[in-house]
């Protein structure tokens, strides 16, 4: 039985504090692959600033040197409106019938699981398995024992609960805003993406 990661965002675009999250996960988790899923175009809590294809190729060319990073095109193939999360681990879990599949995601979003903000929080918690990062000086127990939807359907292993280390976190759209004012982004995203980004005038 094999280990795997499902890592989504919208990764517009993906950056080098995305890539260092995933191999940090992936080696203190032990897992064998970390697939990352952009997100839907479609989601109305998000507004995407590029298009998917160049959201899709600029996170194959941040990937491509690593075997055991994979990207996905599900989410980003759904209408945002018809699928939560609850969902798309359950079609994951479908598709890799004989691994364990765990979801990735930071301690924020732990908490709006918590407060019922996704959909089928419930059996979201209940079915699956989570690797939880620490963000924002957030107390991940405390959010947790605090929640009747997580404390509940928690068995135990439910919730692996990871401490990066090291505060990292630029944001993609800290790189967008760079660019959009003229600044020089370079070193906070993968160089193919930094040249894909001024080849085709993104975010400008």
């Amino acid at each position: 039985m094999g280990k795997i990661g499902i890592y989504g965002s919208s990764f517009d675009p993906v950056t080098n504090v995305h890539l260092w999250t995933a191999n940090t996960i992936l080696h203190r988790c032990n897992l064998d692959k970390i697939i990352f899923l952009p997100c839907s175009n479609k989601r109305r809590d998000k507004k995407m600033q590029t298009e998917d294809q160049h959201r899709w190729n600029m996170l194959e060319l941040a990937i491509n040197d690593n075997n055991q990073f994979e990207a996905d095109a599900y989410e980003m193939n759904q209408n945002a409106w018809k699928i939560t999360t609850y969902e798309t681990l359950k079609h994951f879990k479908n598709k890799f019938k004989d691994d364990r599949i765990y979801f990735i995601m930071g301690a924020d979003l732990l908490i709006d699981i918590g407060q019922g903000k996704w959909g089928n929080g419930d059996l979201l918690v209940k079915e699956n398995q989570f690797i939880v990062m620490a963000r924002n000086e957030i107390n991940m127990l405390r959010a947790i024992s605090s929640s009747p939807i997580l404390r509940n359907n928690d068995d135990g292993k439910t919730f692996h609960l990871l401490d990066k280390g090291l505060a990292m976190e630029i944001s993609s759209s800290y790189i967008r805003d760079e660019f959009s004012l003229g600044g020089d982004p370079r070193y906070l995203l993968p160089e193919a993406c930094y040249k894909y980004i001024k080849k085709h005038g993104l975010y400008q």
